[in-house]
């Protein structure tokens, strides 16, 4: 699924491709690698944000409607990677709740 908010911005791409686990005969996702890549896309999100901001601030740049979409951008994903680490943390305090 691709995200476009502005046609003037590239698009968020939301698919990864599947990378075969170390020992695993079947094909899926290396989890670290994606929380690794996300955490990567995210950050650039953000500085790209700052950097629209600044531009803008400092008069490099008079487009407000870039401005606010990159922002927008950087919301998105950090929302994303909270809610994932929120369901992790769910998770693990599960997984500790069970009695052996």
């Amino acid at each position: 699924m691709n995200v476009s908010l502005n046609p003037q911005i590239s698009s968020i791409s939301l698919n990864m491709p599947a990378e075969k686990l170390p020992g695993s005969s079947e094909g899926g996702v290396n989890f670290g690698k994606a929380v690794s890549k996300s955490l990567r896309d995210a950050n650039e999100h953000q500085n790209e944000a700052n950097m629209s901001i600044s531009d803008l601030l400092s008069g490099k740049s008079q487009d407000v409607n870039s401005v606010i979409a990159s922002v927008a951008k950087a919301d998105m994903s950090f929302k994303l990677l909270v809610g994932v680490r929120n369901k992790l943390v769910e998770a693990y305090k599960e997984t500790m709740k069970t009695q052996l």
